[in-house]
Parts: C-alpha cells; structure tokens; sequence
C-alpha cells in the first residue's frame, strides 16, 4: 500500500520525490494523469496526496474527484507562487494545502515525514 500518492508529470520533479521518499522509507506511487490518481487512491486510501497544479491532466478536476468521492484523504498542492486564482481554485476544490513550489520543495521531507509518524 502506497503512503503517499503524488500527481506529478514533470519527470525531474518526480525523481526528487522518489528519491526523497525512499530516504525516509515511505512509500510513493506517482502517477501522471488525474484518471491513475484517483484510481491508485481508491485502490490504496493513501495517508496523503500531492498534487502539482501545473501537471497537464487537470488537476483541479483529480482534486474534486477526490473530495466527491468523500474520502477523507488530506491534499497537498503545489505551484508557481504568482498563481493566485490557481490556488484559490484548488482551495475551493477541496485541497487542504496549497503552497508555492519553492516552500514544497524545500519542506518536503517533513511532509512526507508527517505520514509515517501518522502510521505509527
């Protein structure tokens, strides 16, 4: 069972996740499209969800998706700090926290940390 589920298609990005989330022993599915997100959720019930709001396959659509389905998943997003109407289109969605790429990259250990402490 995966800890984490990340929407994530920029492949950079994606190796520093991985790479990140191996160091700490958690365990990261990363899917590419908003369809393989909601169905590696519904299969897994991950501990938390990142979602990059800059990924191609609507992402604003994956996080409603995931807050109808009623599952009570926290959601984590990420993008460019200029994007303001983006974030808060995210927040009405449903996402519990949204944050500039830069503050994401530079905490994310401790968010993923968050979730192994959880699942002790």
């Amino acid at each position: 069972m995966a800890q984490v589920v990340a929407l994530v298609d920029d492949l950079f990005f994606q190796a520093k996740m991985l790479q990140t989330a191996k160091h700490l022993g958690i365990e990261l599915r990363v899917c590419s499209t908003g369809d393989a997100l909601i169905a590696e959720a519904a299969k897994n019930l991950p501990k938390l969800v990142i979602i990059d709001l800059n990924a191609r396959s609507n992402p604003l659509q994956a996080i409603e998706r995931l807050h109808a389905a009623g599952q009570a998943i926290p959601l984590v997003a990420y993008l460019s700090h200029v994007q303001v109407d983006l974030a808060n289109a995210a927040r009405a969605a449903g996402c519990r926290d949204v944050m500039p790429r830069s503050q994401f990259t530079r905490d994310l250990a401790a968010i993923l940390a968050q979730t192994k402490s959880e699942s002790s």
